[in-house]
């Protein structure tokens, strides 16, 4: 059964639970509510968190635990001598379960295999060529024992799935029937209600740390596989990347440097024109404009945020682009031959500035306006004008938590993708000129992860090794910069 029809089956008994538990409790008691200690639909919301909360618990944590633990029975059936050469268990592995879950994919659309064994089962060897002819699946190449370590896959993958189906809907009675027992006149319902409300909002509070710790995990076990096959040394201090897809990575230039010099100075131009705009913005929305015009100026400067990035890089491409052709290009206004196609880092560098104008701006305002009203009423008793006092006095108060705006909107400005491959290019060099192709570390992350490339080698492995290093990078400036907004109100307030 599939995991919406189960969490269908989990409502309609934990609804039906509502209702018989307050249906029971009022006819204990023949309909008068003043001999019951809470209300009758604390009794129905009692049995209905009992039948639901342990049944979606179950089903969670059986969804996280039942891959991993298929994943270490299927594993114990290849042995290290099975294991291609430069290759590890975990790369097979790997493949393994890419082959299942196009199996079963392929099954749920309607392609019933015809090629079965006498025993009944699947031929995965006939089946996933003919997938793969069909193009539903990537790769057919595999040995016989990765052949039965995939038709095994799958066949504890739909035992899990039947016992996970029963043992849910099993929970989801159990608590239908403990909360019909508790449902008493004299049961505290309430409170009981509020605490399992309390443990609600704790695990939905407690999901965020959950979240990011299995993203770090994918990244870590991934980015140690990588460096497995291609020496970190060479990641971290290469200075050319040059993937040849040539196989296990032994003609392949992989060395991060031209990606991450390529996202810093994209990131820079866009911060040179995001910071004055955004900050200049602020001053006057905050300490020049009337209400009227503050009233309609933020909100339309905040609809920039709101913008898709993507619509940025299309603006990027057809717009900026070609009008830095037409003023820095061979023919231009200037007579320069500086920049010859619409790609550049000026180009993406503008459009980002632009699209973290909303970022700077509204942060800017939010603590400007947060400096006391007292310190500009003693500027001005002293006889300062307001633009004394804005530089004076204003700006030297905010200054710590601007900076921390700053820091903000330039880790948005590293994570940012699709302004990158549509306005700055895919090359990868390092340049000091603004006006040469270039790409980032986000841009590469997905063209080493799209198209037909083996996911066991280096060159799509090395995808995980930029994440985490991103992750790294964009980590740190956001912890930087909320260690000095911290400082700031611990200083201001």
């Amino acid at each position: 059964m599939s995991i919406f029809g189960i969490l269908l089956i989990v409502l309609v008994i934990a609804s039906a639970g509502f209702v018989l538990g307050r249906f029971k409790v009022l006819r204990n008691v023949g309909g008068n509510i003043r001999e019951l200690h809470s209300l009758p639909s604390y009794y129905g919301q009692n049995v209905f968190l009992k039948s639901a909360a342990p049944a979606f618990g179950l089903l969670a944590i059986w969804l996280i635990a039942q891959p991993v633990i298929i994943e270490r029975s299927v594993s114990t059936m290849i042995p290290p001598s099975e294991i291609p050469e430069g290759s590890t268990m975990s790369l097979v592995m790997s493949e393994i379960i890419r082959t299942a879950e196009g199996v079963r994919n392929a099954v749920a659309a309607g392609a019933m295999p015809r090629e079965m064994t006498e025993d009944g089962r699947i031929d995965i060897a006939g089946f996933t060529q003919r997938l793969k002819d069909a193009g539903q699946i990537a790769t057919s190449d595999m040995t016989q024992m990765e052949i039965r370590a995939t038709q095994r896959y799958n066949e504890l993958y739909w035992i899990g799935g039947s016992f996970m189906t029963a043992f849910t809907i099993a929970f989801a009675l159990f608590g239908l029937i403990w909360g019909l027992l508790e449902s008493k006149p004299m049961f505290r319902a309430r409170i009981a209600v509020e605490k399992g409300i309390l443990i609600l909002l704790i695990a939905a509070a407690s999901l965020a740390i959950v979240t990011t710790l299995g993203i770090v995990l994918s990244l870590v076990f991934n980015t140690i596989e990588f460096f497995r096959l291609y020496p970190a040394f060479d990641f971290f201090l290469g200075l050319s990347w040059a993937p040849s897809f040539s196989g296990r990575g032994g003609a392949s230039e992989l060395g991060i440097a031209p990606l991450l010099w390529g996202t810093f100075y994209i990131s820079f131009v866009a911060l040179l024109v995001a910071v004055p705009i955004g900050l200049y913005s602020a001053i006057y929305l905050s300490e020049y404009a009337p209400p009227s015009v503050r009233s309609i100026s933020k909100p339309l400067l905040e609809v920039l945020a709101g913008i898709p990035t993507i619509v940025y890089g299309l603006f990027a491409l057809l717009t900026v682009g070609p009008l830095l052709v037409d003023v820095f290009g061979s023919g231009g206004i200037l007579g320069v031959d500086w920049q010859d196609g619409g790609r550049s880092v000026a180009t993406a560098g503008i459009v980002m500035g632009i699209m973290l104008i909303p970022f700077v701006s509204s942060l800017s305002d939010d603590i400007i306006n947060a400096v006391p009203q007292a310190m500009r009423d003693g500027s001005y008793a002293l006889g300062a004008t307001k633009s004394e006092t804005i530089r004076r006095v204003i700006l030297p108060a905010a200054l710590p938590g601007i900076v921390g705006a700053i820091l903000l909107a330039a880790s948005r400005a590293i994570g940012e993708t699709m302004i990158v491959v549509l306005g700055a290019g895919a090359a990868a060099r390092l340049d000091l000129n603004p006006f040469e192709a270039m790409t980032t570390v986000t841009a590469k992350i997905v063209s080493q992860l799209t198209g037909d490339s083996d996911f066991t080698s280096p060159e799509a492995l090395v995808a995980f090794a930029l994440g985490i290093t991103l992750f790294v990078l964009t980590l740190g400036l956001n912890v930087f910069a909320l260690y000095i907004v911290r400082k700031y109100r611990e200083q201001y307030e």
